[in-house]
């Protein structure tokens, strides 16, 4: 009888419930703090998303699917979400390619490893904003030191930063720099963790390099491979800092304004928050659909693996 009474089913399970009671009272402050900063905001950005709200008159009265159709109708968030995908999809194929090269290279035997892991990872730990005023030196088109390379070599000098053809492709080589070193350490750690027999038991079969690398080192990386290119999408999509300061207001001809970009210029400069908060749910959208895709696929390469 006591038993019953201080004791309760949930899903299958027994529970005591001075154990549901602790669990609780240990559990509250992370569900106030994700209700006042994840919930009640997200239900504001939707809500919002409705309305006519601005910050200049303070209106905020309902407007049905205005903000959306304004949106799909701006040739700036059309630009925006046209450079956001083009920045994504080179930042993740080069610095994937790039981070996974560095580690094969940093996991085999070469002179000076832990110092060369320290200046790839470098890059990560220096902030965003001082890392961004020294390479918009490097991009300068009359002293910067990646001009005098092309010169160097008998090349033409760019403009970088201060052409509409060559600005988004400056950002996505700062980026690559910026944020290789991180997914070089995540790829680093898997191949470590891959045991010497499976690779040693290849050779002994007369495996060459390459068919290691093609059927036993990148098979087993899959995981994190499907890890780095779901955190490299949510990272894409959400660049703000390095554009503000580098090219601010988008660039030339609105060239390097991704989303985000796009989203903080309705909010703050014009003042639309609620077409802001319309442009931010679509981005949402964009980004959970993407990586759930992503997931699934990752997810089916590995039962088919297993």
């Amino acid at each position: 009888m006591i038993d019953r009474i201080h004791r309760v089913m949930i899903r299958g399970k027994v529970y005591e419930k001075d154990q549901l009671r602790v669990g609780f009272v240990l559990l509250l402050p992370t569900m106030i703090a994700l209700l006042l900063l994840f919930v009640i905001p997200a239900v504001q950005v939707i809500t919002y998303s409705f309305t006519n709200f601005s910050l200049t008159s303070g209106q905020k009265a309902f407007n049905g699917l205005a903000n959306y159709r304004y949106i799909f109708t701006d040739t700036k968030f059309v630009k925006a979400l046209g450079n956001t995908f083009t920045f994504a999809l080179l930042k993740l194929v080069f610095d994937t390619t790039i981070a996974l090269a560095l580690a094969l290279m940093l996991d085999s035997r070469i002179p000076f490893k832990r110092l060369l892991r320290s200046v790839y990872f470098a890059p990560v730990v220096v902030p965003v904003v001082a890392s961004s005023l020294i390479w918009i030196w490097f991009f300068d088109p009359g002293i910067g030191p990646f001009n005098q390379i092309l010169m160097s070599f008998g090349l033409p000098k760019l403009q970088w930063l201060y052409h509409e053809d060559t600005a988004l492709i400056s950002i996505i080589l700062f980026s690559i720099w910026k944020g290789m070193g991180y997914n070089m350490v995540l790829f680093l750690a898997g191949l470590q963790n891959i045991p010497d027999s499976y690779v040693e038991a290849a050779k002994v079969d007369g495996a060459t390099s390459l068919q290691v690398l093609l059927r036993i080192k990148l098979p087993l990386l899959r995981p994190i491979i499907s890890f780095v290119i779901m955190i490299g999408i949510i990272n894409s999509f959400k660049v703000f800092a390095e554009i503000n300061v580098m090219t601010p207001k988008g660039g030339p001809l609105y060239s390097t304004a991704l989303m985000v970009v796009y989203i903080y210029e309705q909010a703050f400069s014009n003042g639309k928050m609620g077409r802001a908060c319309a442009a931010s749910l679509l981005l949402f959208i964009i980004i959970l659909l993407l990586t759930t895709l992503q997931h699934k696929m990752g997810t089916k390469k590995t039962i088919e693996l297993d």
